[in-house]
């Protein structure tokens, strides 16, 4: 881990209340698909966040962060990007990261902005240029959370060991993927989950249910990770 100062040098937005934030490094960076940054407001003050980058990017850094006005844990750190241009990091940080040289099928669980996790995993996993099978199951409240629906669909049909599970609990009439949670819809079409490892990132609360859930169809809890695990 690593502490450097990095210059904001794109900042859009993906949907309604998420941001991608690109950031440039002073120094070439080394880091596993899965890891995560922490912005440093202050020194008692560090806020993690995903990279969503894959590891083949090593003096930029791609970040999506769900950002809402009444949630100044994240909003805050977006007016520092306006108002700075350049943001305090830490990294990288994290255990959860992709274990390329298993031989077990893969399955990526995201609720809402946790897909930053599941996107960098992804994107090393495919250029691995392996048959060894991945599903990605994406959660949210709306089809417009799923910022990056079209281009997984795409994905799912250049590279035959990808398969794409979009959830939402709210849909609407041109919906094309299952409703529900999205913990549900693994469980509905996943019957051997000893034989998977699974990657899962999301709110607290979202983990936990899956942590218990899923060890109590068959998972064993050392194929299960996840950065949140250690603190629930």
């Amino acid at each position: 881990m690593k502490q450097m100062l990095a210059q904001v040098t794109s900042l859009e937005t993906l949907s309604k209340n998420v941001y991608q934030v690109v950031l440039a490094l002073p120094e070439a960076m080394t880091f596993a698909a899965g890891q995560y940054l922490q912005v440093v407001m202050d020194e008692r003050d560090k806020r993690p966040f995903s990279i969503a980058s894959c590891p083949s990017s090593t003096t930029t850094v791609e970040l999506h962060i769900g950002a809402m006005p009444d949630n100044p844990y994240a909003m805050e750190v977006i007016e520092a990007i306006r108002n700075n241009g350049e943001l305090t990091i830490e990294a990288p940080l994290g255990q959860a990261s992709y274990r390329a040289n298993s031989d077990r099928a893969m399955i990526l669980i995201a609720g809402g902005t946790g897909f930053s996790y599941t996107w960098s995993i992804l994107q090393a996993h495919l250029r691995d240029d392996t048959q060894r099978p991945v599903t990605l199951y994406w959660g949210g409240r709306a089809p417009a959370d799923l910022y990056y629906d079209a281009r997984l669909r795409e994905l799912s049909k250049q590279h035959k060991n990808f398969h794409y599970r979009p959830v939402v609990e709210q849909a609407n009439a041109n919906w094309h993927g299952a409703i529900g949670l999205v913990h549900h819809a693994v469980l509905a079409e996943q019957t051997d989950l000893n034989e998977a490892d699974v990657y899962v990132a999301g709110r607290f609360e979202m983990v936990r249910i899956i942590r218990d859930e899923f060890h109590a169809q068959g998972l064993p809890l050392q194929q299960l990770y996840g950065d949140a695990l250690a603190f629930i």
